[in-house]
């Protein structure tokens, strides 16, 4: 990444599936509950384990969520503070670690909540923390990210291409390509078999109408 002083600045460093679960809970409560916010440990546990909006579904306890708010500490992507009756709550700060505006943190947390997902996914998704008018607003936004260095296109471009953040260690973003690739490669095939099975639906019911017209034939001779 370069900034017009031109000096380069350091592309985030990838941080452990369950720090990312954080850092998405936190800028997803900070937009859609701001009165719960910042949040406690306890909240956050509930946030990262909720069945909505999640994917992969996770079971954290206390100490996944301390350790992950440590790593995300320690990159600069969250604070401690002390809230009301001494109790320690914890908030973002993905806007100035990522250098986001607000229709690209809406996106950047749909990723980190949900994993790849193509561009109509992520306009319906993130609508609920910044609306975002249609798919070319959406696509924007996206080429925006990709030209940070945080968001890619994990297939090509066409109906149904996957977008994925960058925050991956590299042996997850292996895993995720290898995935993605596979999907792909049995998209074909599913495709045929669908084909497949319109065209005897058509077929059946093309002898049925044949066979309607004979009889009506019959019955009127």
């Amino acid at each position: 990444m370069s900034d017009p002083s031109g000096e380069d600045k350091q592309q985030p460093q990838p941080i452990s599936a369950n720090a990312r679960r954080v850092l998405g809970v936190l800028v997803e409560k900070a937009k859609t509950t701001p009165d719960n916010y910042p949040m406690t440990a306890s909240a956050l546990i509930s946030g990262c384990n909720q069945k909505s909006n999640r994917a992969p579904q996770m079971k954290l306890d206390e100490t996944d969520v301390l350790n992950a708010l440590d790593e995300l500490r320690g990159v600069g992507a969250a604070r401690e503070i002390q809230g009301n009756g001494r109790v320690t709550k914890f908030r973002h700060a993905a806007y100035d670690w990522l250098e986001l505006d607000n229709p690209q943190a809406a996106i950047i947390t749909e990723l980190l909540l949900r994993g790849p997902q193509t561009l109509g996914e992520l306009r319906t998704r993130a609508s609920r923390m910044h609306s975002i008018d249609d798919l070319d607003a959406t696509k924007q936004v996206i080429d925006s990210l990709i030209a940070k260095g945080l968001v890619e296109a994990l297939s090509p471009p066409g109906r149904g291409q996957t977008f994925a953040h960058t925050l991956y260690p590299p042996e997850e973003r292996q895993h995720l390509q290898a995935r993605v690739e596979k999907q792909a490669a049995q998209a074909p095939q599913e495709n045929r078999n669908a084909v497949d099975a319109l065209i005897a639906r058509l077929d059946a019911v093309t002898d049925r109408i044949d066979d309607l017209e004979a009889r009506l034939k019959r019955l009127e001779s």
